[in-house]
């Protein structure tokens, strides 16, 4: 699954699986031709041929542990995994972001990588990213894979209408920067969707203002002055009329029909997703500069991070973790990262990756452009991090926090009650869940 920053889908509910979840003391048998099934997420038919190189040279290195492969659309992974698991037929090794990671990992379902890991693994990878493939008490649950950062896609025209230089670089900046385009253009200034099953970008700008979403106990860590502000922040610009009324009942996809229409003056974007601008608005896309994400006062961005973890039922789970670590190596993650316009996890890949970009001379502006972007998401990588933990229930935890975030912006009850009903809602979850 390559856009990492697109709409999210909704999670299945994990309430389906029992306590044990049938997976921490059941391993299924082996298959008979002694294969490692590897499940991933919408690669193909576009990277078939990367992915079937990859698995030709561990297979002729490993004849005794073949892969096979399998990609699933990700509509269905969590339902077809979920169905493998009770059934003792799970794969091998299989791709999963942190969030769904962390829920299975939470019934066990997960095999703790650490005392199988090569003592240099760790050093291997983006320090961010190996630590948010962690669990604190599950251990190292997967090796990290392809990322991801979203950039700010700016109109340069709305901003000199604007009288503005530059886009804002913090949230402090943006309710000036958002009233002055509102007032000169009437346009506006930026897009950040408070539907619940959407984006978490409103969470995770919610961490970049300095809030603490969850404790060390698992219970809210919102419930204070700077969560306050931040639930003030968004509501309020909702209420000056500075947000689209929709951000309220439509997701990502409407940002990207307004910056497209010229109706918006910053998109939250990949750099890949420039492409799509050029050849839907190529008007727009020829007056649009990439720009360093929007960030919290410390700088730090936010990463997407894709994983390979290898369940608990796998009978081979040395095999598995040797061959995520190979699909992850350097040689494999730069070409990945070329073909798929992706960043990669792995430290020396991202140098490759790095040194290629700078060493392009693209022919064309739009090609320019393009370049541009993607080093400057490399770049980006440098201060970031996955912002919202990957706790079991943290797509339930934005449902509440948006959920009440939007009854504030509509005006039906304050900022403080939205952020004592969330955290009230929040924390009978959580003490059900983890007495």
């Amino acid at each position: 699954m390559i856009q990492l920053n697109s709409r999210p889908r909704r999670w299945f509910a994990l309430a389906l699986v029992s306590t044990s979840l049938l997976i921490g003391g059941c391993r299924r048998d082996a298959s008979s031709d002694g294969e490692l099934q590897l499940w991933t997420l919408q690669l193909a038919p576009k990277f078939n041929s990367y992915m079937e190189t990859v698995i030709d040279g561990w297979d002729r290195d490993h004849p005794d542990a073949p892969v096979r492969w399998t990609d699933l659309p990700w509509g269905s992974v969590e339902r077809k995994l979920l169905a493998a698991v009770f059934a003792r037929t799970a794969p091998d090794v299989v791709n999963l972001n942190p969030p769904f990671a962390a829920n299975l990992a939470s019934k066990g379902g997960l095999t703790d990588l650490t005392p199988l890991l090569p003592p240099d693994a760790a050093n291997r990878y983006l320090p961010s990213v190996w630590k948010a493939a962690s669990d604190p008490k599950a251990g190292q649950i997967a090796v990290p894979w392809y990322l991801t950062v979203r950039l700010s896609l700016v109109n340069r025209k709305l901003l000199e209408q604007s009288g503005l230089t530059a886009p804002p670089r913090r949230w402090e900046d943006v309710p000036d920067y958002a009233r002055r385009i509102r007032k000169r253009t009437g346009r506006y200034g930026l897009f950040v969707t408070a539907v619940p099953d959407d984006s978490a970008e409103l969470l995770e700008s919610m961490v970049q203002m300095g809030v603490t979403l969850l404790d060390e106990n698992q219970r809210a860590g919102f419930n204070t002055p700077e969560g306050l502000e931040a639930f003030k922040f968004w509501t309020n610009l909702y209420r000056e009329g500075l947000l689209p009324r929709e951000v309220v009942s439509q997701g990502q996809r409407r940002a990207i029909e307004l910056y497209q229409s010229g109706e918006l003056a910053l998109l939250a974007s990949g750099a890949e997703f420039l492409r799509s601008i050029q050849t839907n608005a190529p008007g727009v896309a020829a007056v649009t500069s990439p720009e360093p994400p929007l960030t919290g006062r410390d700088g730090t961005a936010n990463v997407a991070l894709m994983t390979l973890a290898v369940p608990r039922q796998s009978q081979r789970p040395e095999e598995a973790l040797s061959f995520a670590l190979d699909l992850t190596n350097g040689a494999n993650q730069a070409r990945f990262a070329r073909e798929a316009r992706v960043l990669p996890s792995s430290l020396e890949a991202l140098k490759t990756v790095r040194a290629e970009l700078e060493a392009e001379r693209p022919s064309t502006p739009q090609e320019i452009q393009i370049r541009d972007a993607r080093l400057l998401s490399a770049k980006t990588l440098e201060g970031a991090r996955v912002l919202v933990p990957a706790t079991p229930g943290v797509k339930r935890l934005q449902s509440i926090v948006y959920t009440q975030l939007q009854r504030a912006m509509l005006g039906q009850i304050s900022s403080e009650e939205a952020v004592s009903n969330a955290a009230e809602q929040w924390n009978r979850y959580s003490e059900a869940r983890w007495p």
